[in-house]
């Protein structure tokens, strides 16, 4: 598809920072994430697209995961070009982020992987059992039958606080982008590449998984860790896939310290 036709938000300048949200969500999941980090850090030029099919980004030319990654590298040449820049995935982003890697692992200056798809098809993947930790039923209990339904999906910590961040991240982009195409994306949700090939990814990583995580898991994100020699590897308990607004002073600390170890390994280049 046209690179051009991607709906997309940017803040800031700077190095560029892409980040790719999940399925079949839009660009509010990453800028709820991310913003309130990157804006007290500074010095990047955030990338914020909706994917190819979803949010307000069309859909009429998309009929598999490798159109929406050749969809998002079309979008990296035309927005980014061949400058160097960080790549932040979430989800079903993170599955496509690690294959934009193998394609451009020269411009990645880092990756960092939040609750990342390691296998496309859900029946292959190690799940654990659903669990709610901090369940609230009161305040589910007063919520819209399909609000409801939405919210407590996924939801390990039922609270005011994280009601709020599905409202606002996750919500939109649900209401949001092209139903046959999601319908054709989901059909045929795996790519045909080999995700990771050659040699290992040695730029700063972050791998950060929820314990109780019944969409992706969080075992077969281990498995990850040899193709990523300078990965952080952490799960984090009372955490499923919004594991963000979940536990978010624990993702903070570990997302600076991925942008540390980025700025530290980059001699000419700052990113604060």
């Amino acid at each position: 598809m046209t690179p051009s036709r991607l709906h997309v938000v940017e803040h800031g300048d700077g190095p560029p920072l892409l980040a790719l949200h999940g399925f079949p969500v839009d660009h509010h999941l990453m800028v709820g994430c991310l913003e309130p980090i990157l804006r007290e850090h500074g010095g990047f030029r955030r990338i914020y697209p909706d994917l190819p099919g979803l949010g307000r980004s069309p859909g009429d030319r998309v009929s598999s995961a490798d159109d929406v990654l050749n969809g998002v590298e079309g979008f990296v040449d035309e927005v980014i070009g061949d400058e160097p820049f960080l790549l932040v995935g979430e989800s079903y982003g993170g599955y496509l982020s690690r294959a934009l890697v193998q394609r451009r692992r020269g411009q990645v200056l880092g990756l960092a992987l939040i609750c990342p798809a390691v296998v496309a098809a859900a029946s292959d993947r190690a799940l654990p059992p659903r669990e709610v930790r901090r369940p609230d039923p009161l305040l589910v209990a007063a919520l819209d039958p399909t609000e409801a339904a939405e919210f407590t999906d996924v939801a390990v910590v039922e609270s005011s606080e994280t009601l709020a961040r599905f409202r606002t991240d996750v919500a939109p982009g649900l209401t949001a982008g092209d139903a046959e195409a999601i319908a054709r994306i989901r059909s045929r949700f795996a790519l045909d590449e080999p995700v990771e090939r050659g040699e290992p990814f040695t730029a700063p990583t972050l791998i950060v998984a929820g314990r109780q995580d019944h969409v992706v898991g969080f075992r077969d994100q281990w498995q990850l860790l040899e193709h990523y020699p300078h990965a952080t590897y952490a799960v984090l308990d009372v955490a499923g896939h919004n594991l963000q607004f979940e536990r978010p002073a624990l993702f903070e600390s570990l997302l600076r310290d991925w942008l540390d170890r980025v700025a530290t390994d980059l001699p000419t280049t700052s990113a604060g």
